[in-house]
Parts: structure tokens; C-alpha cells; sequence
């Protein structure tokens, strides 16, 4: 019935409030009612007339003290039992015999008590009811608490020829306090039947309260699974949006910076291959390799979409090898300058630099025309950038392109930046940030 073992809403400490309040009473009913008996017993016995008391009883009762002990008892060992059926964590076979146990101990007090109060088997049924749960189980509970009802008339018309009523005790005082004593007796009664009813009533509201929350809860869960499977949906529509500009970029990079060598290349063959057939001749098998090194690139790429020189090599060497193979099939010169590497990088960070230097010296050759290139490499506190700046026919205002697009793309993923401008040539700059600058950009390291 609670949020957590041992968490109580206020309902729920006002219910074991109530609770103990009503086992409080009743033992203090019980306590008054047996020494109330024992009392009346002994002052019988010193008063000399018990010959007398004795003549109007089917039985012969126990000793004054007897009797008190075992009423005292009895309502002792019921609250223990009703502790645990309450709060033991039992299976569901221990919970039935304990309760059957509460059952019976509840009809030996009431017989140890003459049959004088009966309100203990309130108690019993109080136990019942908190264990209720659901509307599965109404006809169980009824049926059961019929049972416990039957079962206790029952009891008290056997056992009504084997005890000494009440009312003989009260005949042993003076008419007036045997008015009193009865009102006594009969005001327990109700008191304990108005504890129980109010007991009833929060155990219902308790109930009632706990089944909105449960429905409100269930509600709010709904609507988190509805919103989770909306973001699950965007989600997954991003990323299908990111893997096509991923591949876009992929396929650019790789045979855009081939095709570009390649049709460079074969321009120097153009001119060469009449004037000196030689080199012209050279100049064809780099084309070749060039070719060869990219159809391989190709298949990496569709396969892992990353570069086959980045599963052989080390992220420099990688770097030196594509300046080197482009600058060879395409004529143009292309100075690698290094004023730093980081020391740790991850492998998607890796391929972003070896694109960008790729798809930079691609571009040069492709757009501007450029016949030198300078690349630099270069690391500072927090970041890692390179530059790269040739001697192109550049632009006044230099226009997107799909290489600069995805450039950009690439970085943002790192949490990048690319700059570039147009001045005596064309001069891009990009820049990653590493260690600490990345976990304040985005608040947490990037997986």
C-alpha cells in the first residue's frame, strides 16, 4: 500500500495510527474487563460466599489470577501475530495460517473472558481488510469475513454453558453499580465499533487515493511512452538524415579527391605526351596508382566509411601520404608545414582532419586552379586547427559548395569551427577542441 518499503504517504501513518489507537483500546478493554473479574472473583472469595457464586455457575472458573494471565496473555500474543500478518513479508500460505492462528487465539480470549467482549474480533478483520487489494477479491473478502462472523456466534453459543456470564459477576455489587457496570461494558462495546468504522472508512479512502494515483501515474506513463516513441521516431529519422549526409560526404571525399587527381593528371598528359612521351608515360602510371588507391578507398569507405589509410597508419603519416600521392598525380606543389600533433585523438576525430586536409588540397586544384598549396598543422592550449592557403585565382565572395558544406558538418559533430576567406588565393582554417574545451561545450566527453 506504500511508495517504498518503508515510505508512508500521510493516509497511509494515519491508517497505523487508527490502527494501534484501536489494538490500544481493545487491550485496555481487555485489561480492564479480566481484572474487573479477577477483582469481583477474589473479594467473592474473601467475602466467604463463594459456595454461593459458585451455585449459579455451569462451570467452575479459574483461579482470579489464572484467568487474568491468560486473558493479558492472549491479547499479547494476537497483536504479535497481527504484526506480522501486517508487516512479515510472508508467502501467501504462512499469511493464511497466521491468520487462522488470530482466529483461534481471538476465541480463547473471548472464552477467558467470559464472553464478556467480543470486539476483539474487530481486530482480525481490521488485519483482513488491509490486506485487501483490488476488486478481484470482494467476494473472497466478504465471504471470508461472513466466515469469521458465523464463526464467533458460533463459538459463543458452544461455549455459552461453559462459562460464568458477566452478569453474575456484576450480581455480586449493589443494583446501582451493576447499572453502571453494565453501561461500562455496553459503552466498550459501541466505542470499539466506532474506532472500527472509522478505521474502515480511511482504509477505503486510503484505497480509493491510492488507486487515482495509480491510474494518474499509469496516465503519465502513457504519455512519456507516447512522447518516447515520437522522439524515438525524430531520432531515428536523424540519424537516417546524418548516415545519407554521411555517405554524401564519404563518397565526395573519396572519389571527388581521386577524379580530381586523376583529371589533373591527365591534363599534364595532354601537353606532355607529344613534346616529351617520357613523361608523359610517368605520369600515367601515377595516374594509375592514383586510380588503383582509390578504387580501394572506395570499397573501404563503403564498407567502414573510413579511410583505407587510417586502418593501415598512423593519422601523420595518413596525412603526408594523400599530400603526397595528390601532389604527384596532379603537378601541383604542396608543402606540408607541422607545428604540432595531439597526442591522443579518437577515430572519428582522426577522420575529420584527414578529410578536411584532403577535400582542401581538393579543392584547391579543383576550383582555384591553384598550383601551390601550403597545409598547416598546428595544436594550441585546448584546440587543434589546420590552415590551408594557396595561390588559386580565389573569389571576391566565396560561395558554399558542397566540399565546404560538409566540411562544416563534419566539424560541427566535434564541436568545430571552419573559417575560410579569399586573398590572394583561397585560405580555409578549421579548428577541434580538444580535452577540456570539449566537455564544457557539450557538458560531458563526446562517444
Amino acid at each position: 500500500m506504500g511508495l517504498m518499503a518503508g515510505e508512508y504517504t500521510w493516509e497511509e501513518r494515519r491508517l497505523e495510527w487508527l490502527y494501534g489507537l484501536l489494538g490500544l483500546y481493545n487491550g485496555l478493554v481487555v485489561l480492564l474487563m479480566a481484572g474487573f473479574m479477577s477483582l469481583t472473583q477474589e473479594k467473592i472469595v474473601n467475602s466467604m460466599t463463594a459456595h454461593a457464586f459458585l451455585t449459579t455457575l455451569p462451570i467452575v472458573p479459574l483461579p482470579a489470577s489464572k484467568g487474568f494471565l491468560l486473558s493479558v496473555g492472549a491479547y499479547a500474543l494476537l497483536i504479535l501475530l497481527g504484526k506480522l500478518y501486517r508487516h512479515g513479508g510472508m508467502t501467501s500460505g504462512q499469511l493464511h495460517l497466521i491468520f487462522a492462528a488470530e482466529i483461534g487465539i481471538c476465541m480463547m480470549l473471548m472464552k477467558s473472558l467470559n464472553l464478556a467482549y467480543d470486539g476483539i474480533v474487530l481486530l482480525a478483520v481490521a488485519d483482513l481488510m488491509h490486506r485487501y487489494h483490488g476488486e478481484n477479491q470482494s467476494w473472497l473478502l466478504l465471504g471470508a469475513m461472513l466466515g469469521i462472523y458465523f464463526m464467533a456466534n458460533y463459538n459463543m453459543a458452544i461455549f455459552q454453558r461453559h462459562v460464568a456470564p458477566f452478569d453474575v459477576y456484576t450480581a455480586y455489587y449493589r443494583p446501582e453499580v451493576q447499572s453502571v457496570l453494565l453501561a461500562i461494558k455496553n459503552g466498550f462495546q459501541s466505542l470499539n465499533i466506532v474506532l472500527f468504522v472509522l478505521y474502515l472508512v480511511l482504509l477505503v479512502q486510503s484505497k480509493h487515493h491510492e488507486k487515482e494515483r495509480i491510474a494518474s501515474l499509469n496516465k503519465q506513463l502513457e504519455e512519456a511512452n507516447v512522447r518516447l516513441r515520437a522522439y524515438a521516431l525524430e531520432a531515428e529519422r536523424t540519424a537516417e538524415t546524418r548516415e545519407r549526409n554521411r555517405l554524401a560526404r564519404e563518397i565526395h571525399d573519396t572519389l571527388g579527391h581521386t577524379l580530381t587527381g586523376i583529371v589533373a593528371g591527365l591534363d599534364a598528359c595532354i601537353v606532355l605526351v607529344d613534346a616529351v612521351p617520357a613523361a608523359a608515360k610517368k605520369q600515367l602510371e601515377k595516374i594509375r596508382e592514383t586510380a588503383r588507391h582509390g578504387i580501394v578507398d572506395v570499397r573501404r569507405s563503403v564498407k567502414k566509411l573510413r579511410p583505407d589509410d587510417l586502418e593501415k597508419m598512423p593519422l601523420q603519416q595518413a596525412v603526408k601520404k594523400v599530400i603526397a600521392e595528390f601532389s604527384a598525380s596532379s603537378g601541383v606543389e604542396i608543402h606540408l608545414v607541422e607545428l604540432g600533433w595531439p597526442e591522443k585523438l579518437r577515430e572519428d576525430e582522426e577522420e575529420v582532419i584527414y578529410r578536411i586536409v584532403q577535400e582542401g588540397i581538393t579543392n584547391a586544384r579543383r576550383h582555384g586552379k591553384a598550383t601551390k598549396v601550403t597545409v598547416t598543422c598546428g595544436t594550441e592550449p585546448g584546440r587543434f586547427y589546420i590552415m590551408i592557403a594557396d595561390n588559386g585565382k580565389g573569389c571576391d565572395k566565396p560561395q558554399q559548395g558542397f566540399g565546404l558544406r560538409h566540411m562544416e558538418e563534419r566539424l560541427e559533430l566535434l564541436h568545430g569551427r571552419l573559417r575560410y576567406w579569399s586573398d590572394k588565393g583561397f585560405t580555409l582554417e578549421a579548428t577541434i577542441p580538444m580535452g577540456k574545451n570539449v566537455m564544457d561545450n557539450n557538458g560531458e566527453a563526446d562517444v
